[in-house]
Formats: C-alpha cells, sequence, structure tokens
C-alpha cells in the first residue's frame, strides 16, 4: 500500500497545483463566455418583453375605441367601424 499512499500524495502535492496554475485560464475564458450569453439572453428578453407591451397597448386602445363605440348611442355604429377599418394600424 505504500505505492498507493505515495502516488495520491504526489497527486496532491504536484498534480492539483499544476491543473488549478493551468486550468484557471481555461476557467475564466469559460465564466466570461457564460456571462456574455447570459447578457445577450437578457438582452433578448427585454426585447420581447418590450415588443409585447407595445403590442398589448395597441390592443387595449382598440378595445377602448370599441367600447366607446358600443356604449355611445346616439353614434351610427356600423359608420364608426367602417371608420375604423380604413385607418391603418399603429
Amino acid at each position: 500500500m505504500p505505492g498507493v499512499a505515495s502516488v495520491i500524495i504526489a497527486f496532491f502535492v504536484v498534480g492539483l497545483p499544476v491543473l488549478l496554475i493551468f486550468g484557471q485560464p481555461f476557467f475564466r475564458r469559460l465564466m466570461d463566455h457564460r456571462e456574455k450569453r447570459m447578457e445577450i439572453e437578457a438582452r433578448l428578453t427585454a426585447e420581447k418583453a418590450a415588443q409585447y407591451a407595445a403590442h398589448n397597448e395597441r390592443l387595449e386602445q382598440r378595445v377602448r375605441v370599441l367600447e366607446r363605440i358600443v356604449t355611445d348611442k346616439g353614434l351610427d355604429v356600423s359608420d364608426q367601424i367602417e371608420n375604423l377599418r380604413d385607418r391603418p394600424l399603429n
């Protein structure tokens, strides 16, 4: 058994420090890559959220117009709907 113990001791004395020294640049590059990927994903997620918010705002505006048309009793509903169809969507 003295052979196995000496190999284990040699690994901790020589091998482990060598692995830590030469593995550090690889580990740093890996962490930098993960950080950059997370930043890109965060930017894309924020962009999608802004697009959904803008789309949601447009839908809410259209619903408000439709609610106003339905609740206004003195106006001709079909003429207003046709006027809305002619307007461009923003």
